[in-house]
């Protein structure tokens, strides 16, 4: 029992200290309260923005931002993992150009995207697909690319046509690298949104950091931290038990 225990809060050890720390150094007043707010004062700050609907709002907002971004992104890297399995000559034509892309961190374009498209919604959804693009489009060719071929071949030798050969064959082995990407590529949209409403947005997660900066409320700059991390976790998390689902399901609905 003790050691079932012991294996539970083996993830919290680490965190409890830190919280254990954050206390010791707010009631010994070793750091400044101004830069660093007691436990606190930071759960009392928390308990009135929930009370004024401040911080559902800028949940809201933020993963409407996201989700449209990613869903977006995954449809663009969804047809160019096809193309990598039906043309894959195609790729040489785009290896620079995506290099290029890849490399260039998405934030540094906020500003020539903020020149283009103003401060509406459209300079941040092109930040949210910019950063989760690439990862998603390498692990989904992967998949498709990588099917194995004799399976291929039997689809063939049954007569399939090109589609449904994908349907029946492609797309159920390249299955995992799908929702391993899109894992990864929610990852990626969760922190480039967060960035981009720091810099070109009026509400959201990132707003509300900012404008707390501004306004000297270290402890909403904290909640607003401490929110991003906490989401981001829950939603990796969920994303990981659904893909555990899906993937064992599929193992055993295929024997």
């Amino acid at each position: 029992m003790i050691k079932k225990i012991h294996q539970f809060l083996k993830p919290w050890y680490v965190i409890i200290l830190l919280f254990i720390l954050w206390w010791v150094v707010s009631v010994l007043e070793i750091w400044n309260t101004y830069l660093l707010p007691t436990p606190w004062k930071v759960g009392a700050t928390f308990l009135k923005m929930l009370q004024k609907g401040e911080i559902f709002e800028a949940i809201l907002v933020s993963f409407k931002r996201v989700l449209t971004g990613f869903f977006i992104s995954f449809a663009l890297a969804f047809f160019m993992g096809m193309l990598s399995a039906y043309l894959p000559g195609h790729a040489a034509y785009l290896k620079h150009v995506s290099n290029f892309l890849r490399n260039v961190p998405p934030l540094s374009m906020i500003s020539l995207l903020i020149l283009w498209f103003g401060l509406g919604e459209t300079s941040k959804l092109i930040i949210i697909v910019l950063a989760s693009f690439f990862p998603m489009t390498m692990n989904i060719s992967k998949g498709f690319v990588e099917c194995d071929r004799r399976l291929i071949e039997v689809g063939k030798s049954m007569g399939f046509s090109r589609w449904k050969l994908f349907f029946r064959i492609i797309l159920p082995y390249a299955k995992e690298d799908i929702l391993v990407g899109m894992r990864i590529g929610l990852g990626y949209s969760w922190r480039a949104l967060i960035g981009a409403e720091m810099f070109a947005a009026a509400s959201g997660l990132g707003h509300m950091i900012v404008f707390a900066q501004q306004m000297s409320r270290s402890d909403k700059v904290l909640i607003g931290i401490f929110l991003i991390g906490i989401i981001g976790c829950v939603c990796d998390k969920l994303f990981s038990v659904f893909i555990r689902k899906v993937c064992v399901g599929g193992e055993k609905n295929g024997s």
